[in-house]
C-alpha cells in the first residue's frame, strides 16, 4: 500500500500483473488533482489513451470534458479520472475479469489515497465491477448508492453516447446531479 499518488504511479508504471503489459505503450494511471473528492472510473484505456498515457483523451474524452465543464466539473480542478484497468486491452475489447482483478489493487490504492466522497462509474464495466454485478446502466444511471460511506453512481460511457446520442441528455443529467450532490456535501465544485 502506497501513501501518495506519485509513489503509487511510479510502481504502477512498472506493473507486469497481467498480459496487457505486453501490448501497452503506456500505463494509463489517472489524472486530476490529488485533493479531488469526485472520482470518475472508466473501464480501460483506448488507443489514444494508450499513446498519450492519460485517460479519456480521444473523441469520447472530448465529449466527457465538455459534459463535465457544463456541470461545473473538471479534471484540472475537482475531478480525478482513472480506469478499472491501467493498460489498453487489444482492439479496445472489454477488459477480461482476470485483467480487472489483476489491476484492482492499483485502483483500490488510488481510492484509498484520494478518499473520494463520490465515485462515478463510467459505463457498464465499471458499474458492474464496483457497484453491483447486476447493475443496469440504462435503468439505474444517475441513482446514488451508498457503499461504506461513499456515494456511487453509474452513468453512460461517452463512447456509447457517441454511438447512441439519444442517451446524451440522460448522461448530462447524471453529471449535473453529481455536481449538485457534491455542493450539498460541501465539496469544492
Amino acid at each position: 500500500m502506497y501513501d501518495n499518488l506519485d509513489e503509487l504511479r511510479a510502481a504502477a508504471l512498472q506493473c507486469q500483473n497481467c498480459g496487457l503489459c505486453a501490448t501497452r505503450n503506456n500505463v494509463v494511471f489517472g489524472v486530476g488533482p490529488a485533493d479531488a473528492k469526485i472520482l470518475l472510473i472508466g473501464e480501460g484505456p483506448g488507443e489514444n489513451e494508450d499513446k498519450q498515457g492519460e485517460p479519456f483523451v480521444g473523441r469520447s474524452g472530448q465529449l466527457l470534458d465538455k459534459m463535465l465543464e457544463y456541470a461545473g466539473l473538471s479534471r484540472k480542478k475537482n475531478i480525478y479520472i482513472a480506469n478499472m484497468v491501467k493498460c489498453r486491452p487489444p482492439q479496445n475489447r472489454d477488459p477480461a475479469p482476470e485483467e480487472i482483478e489483476a489491476c484492482m489493487g492499483w485502483l483500490r490504492n488510488q481510492t484509498a489515497i484520494l478518499r473520494p466522497s463520490i465515485i462515478i462509474c463510467i459505463g457498464r464495466i465499471a458499474a458492474v465491477s464496483l457497484i453491483r454485478k447486476d447493475f443496469k446502466v440504462t435503468k439505474e444511471h444517475g441513482q446514488f448508492i451508498d457503499k461504506n460511506g461513499t456515494l456511487m453512481m453509474g452513468t453512460f460511457h461517452p463512447a456509447a453516447l457517441l454511438r447512441n446520442p439519444v442517451n446524451k441528455p440522460a448522461a448530462m443529467e447524471d453529471l449535473l446531479g453529481a455536481a449538485k450532490k457534491a455542493r450539498e456535501l460541501g465539496l469544492p465544485v
